[in-house]
């Protein structure tokens, strides 16, 4: 499942749980898109847990998405990260380093209150 909400004017959530396969994924990629028109110094809190890998159908749908994905870097200043997986939580904060103009932050599913609180400090995670 992947579920894309907007609960503010700047503010997009994911959830995503389970193996996607390609409509799930061209749906809410698309959502996604289309969710983030407007946004600007946005905020993300994204949510995965029970992470299974996504079928190859659904990765080729990401990957025609890319462009589009590439280009919401710009609408984002941070994006929380909350998940049951380590690796992915430490891939996420690499994903931060990585790409200049997004703080990326993660934490587990336990600790939604001080994702949600960073989100709105607009200030640095300890």
């Amino acid at each position: 499942m992947l579920k894309v909400t907007k609960p503010g004017a700047n503010r997009i959530d994911i959830e995503l749980s389970g193996a996607l396969d390609s409509d799930s994924m061209r749906h809410g990629l698309d959502e996604l898109i289309r969710l983030s028109e407007g946004v600007e110094k946005g905020q993300m809190l994204y949510t995965i847990r029970d992470f299974a890998v996504p079928t190859l159908g659904a990765l080729g749908v990401e990957f025609t998405h890319l462009p589009k994905l590439f280009g919401l870097l710009g609408k984002f200043d941070r994006c929380a990260v909350l998940s049951d997986t380590g690796w992915l939580r430490k891939a996420a904060e690499v994903e931060g380093a990585v790409f200049p103009g997004i703080d990326i932050k993660a934490w587990t599913l336990e600790e939604t209150d001080a994702a949600e609180a960073w989100l709105a400090s607009g200030k640095e995670a300890d």
